[in-house]
Order: structure tokens, then C-alpha cells, then sequence
């Protein structure tokens, strides 16, 4: 789907303070924290991969966000083990998945066969504990954990997609000038759907609203690098072309990204690829500029 869990833990628009005019001057009054309380059901292994993630970047140091603070710890997560894989998934090949392995208040695989229909639950947390007493069943035994075993292994065997098996990060960093770039140019739409579907992705950007009453809202809203006013110095764009623009997207997710969180940006959730109204595909990208690469002997 285009959803993930960031549009609901970090919401597209925020409102961090308002500006009001008083006698004495202007007023400035913090926005409430949204204290609102989430359940999230039916949520996949790549999506953990990348909460994990986030809570690196937004809560790992010591400018955390407490906006998405407040609503991450009001969550609870029930995660759903892929007994199906999708046509443009490779979590694979980024170590997220087809199981869940951690991030989750409780997990659920689903075993069907031609006379059983049950759900296998097991928790994460003693959050999840605590539910997890409260519903009606019975206890999982070693067969029905083969049984888990079994489907998961099926589903590995049925993804089809991959990334490449290569050190990315020395091949976009060798290859900063490759023309690949112009090639992908010449589809990219530069219409941002890749970052805004992204469950990693987290740039944003502030701007100030004003009205005739006097009043004023400092706004928080996702932005994208393959906006042209992204990078916009002295009323100049940075990257002015779009080839510029998906270099640096595609060497952050899988280059920048180790340099700055210990990790890929990338959790191969394919959103990316499904939702990129010209079909490019990261992975296909990274296997052609390998491809290109001159073997030379010495």
C-alpha cells in the first residue's frame, strides 16, 4: 500500500506553534503533543525494519523528535509473519524479512490447509503478553511451530525480486559521474511518489503561515529531495536535474545512509517500485550500473 506507519507516527503536516499578536507584543504557544493512542494491525516485517530505522534517526541522539516520541510510545504493533510474498518485494535481500523478528507487540502467522484454518500468536512484549493471556486458545506445540517454519520457508523460496549481490555503497561512490543518471533522467518524473511512500524516508520542511488577523502557524511538512526547492541556495537549485536528483536519493538510501545511522536506508518493502508511475526499478538501476562496470586486468 502507500501508507506506511510514518504517515500516522510522523504526519505529513504539523503544526508546531502558533503566533498571536497581544498588547505586549507577539505571543508564541507550542502545539499541543498529539497523545493519540495506535493500534496497528497486520503490520509486515519490512515495516519493523524500518521503525527501527526511524527511531535511529528521530530518537537515537539528542535532538530527538517529540512529536513522533509521543506517538511512538502510545503505539501497538500487531505484525503479521508474509506467508505471501508481493511481485516487487526483495527484503531478502536487505535482511528485513519474510519473518518478523523484533519491533512487535505481538506476531501472527496464519496456517491453512485443507481442514485447518488457525492462527499462531505469539508476543513480543509484556504489552503483547498481557493481551495475548486474554484471548481464547490453546498452546502452540512443536509441530504447529514447524508448521511456521514451513510456510516461511515458502515464501523465501517465492520472492523473485532481489538486489543485486554487490557492495553498493562502493559502486555508487565509484560511479557518482556514471551516465546513468541522464539515462534515468530521461523517465524520472522527479514527482516524488518514491520518497513519499518510502517508510524510511523523513526529510521535511518548515514553513510560516501567516494571517490578516494577525495571527501565525509555523508548519512541519514531508519534503522530498527530488523537489527542485529542495536544495535551493540564493534562489539556485543544487540539483537542477533530475538525474542529479535520483543520484543523490538512491546514494543515500543505500550509500550516505551506513555513513550517517549504521545501516541501509532501504528495507526492500518495493513501495518504491510499485509506486513509480514510469516503472523504474532501484534494484534494476544498482544491477545495471554493476553490469556496466569495466573489468580491467592488470
Amino acid at each position: 500500500g502507500p501508507r506506511s506507519l510514518r504517515a500516522f507516527l510522523s504526519p505529513a503536516n504539523q503544526t508546531l506553534l502558533t503566533i498571536t499578536s497581544a498588547a505586549t507584543g507577539m505571543e508564541f504557544h507550542q502545539e499541543p503533543l498529539d497523545e493519540t493512542a495506535y493500534a496497528f494491525i497486520g503490520v509486515r516485517s519490512c515495516e519493523l525494519a524500518a521503525l527501527e530505522i526511524q527511531d535511529r534517526v528521530l530518537l537515537g541522539s539528542s535532538f530527538s523528535d517529540p512529536r513522533y516520541e509521543s506517538l511512538r510510545s502510545r503505539s501497538f504493533t500487531v505484525a503479521v509473519n508474509c506467508a505471501v510474498s508481493g511481485s516487487t518485494c526483495f527484503c531478502t535481500s536487505m535482511d528485513t524479512g519474510p519473518q518478523c523478528r523484533t519491533g512487535y507487540d505481538l506476531v501472527v502467522t496464519e496456517i491453512i490447509d485443507d481442514d485447518r484454518h488457525e492462527f499462531m500468536v505469539e508476543s513480543g512484549t509484556e504489552a503483547g503478553a498481557a493481551v495475548l493471556d486474554r484471548l481464547e486458545g490453546r498452546d502452540a506445540t512443536p509441530s504447529d511451530s514447524e508448521e511456521v517454519a514451513s510456510i516461511l520457508a515458502e515464501t523465501v523460496r517465492s520472492i523473485e525480486h532481489a538486489m543485486p549481490d554487490v557492495d553498493t555503497y562502493r559502486l555508487l561512490m565509484d560511479n557518482l559521474e556514471h551516465p546513468i543518471w541522464d539515462t534515468i533522467a530521461q523517465r524520472c518524473l522527479s514527482c516524488t511518489n518514491c520518497t513519499l511512500v518510502c517508510p524510511t524516508c523523513f526529510c521535511s520542511t518548515v514553513s510560516d503561515i501567516t494571517d490578516l488577523d494577525g495571527t501565525a502557524s509555523r508548519q512541519s511538512t514531508w519534503d522530498s529531495c527530488f523537489s527542485l526547492d529542495f536544495t535551493n541556495l540564493h534562489g539556485h537549485p543544487v540539483r537542477s536535474s533530475p538525474g542529479s536528483r535520483y543520484r543523490q536519493w538512491i546514494t543515500h538510501k543505500l550509500a550516505y545512509w551506513h555513513d550517517q545511522f549504521d545501516s541501509s536506508g532501504c528495507v526492500g518493502c518495493g513501495r518504491c517500485i510499485t509506486w513509480c508511475p514510469v516503472g523504474i526499478d532501484i534494484t534494476q538501476e544498482i544491477r545495471q550500473l554493476n553490469d556496466d562496470r569495466k573489468a580491467v586486468v592488470i
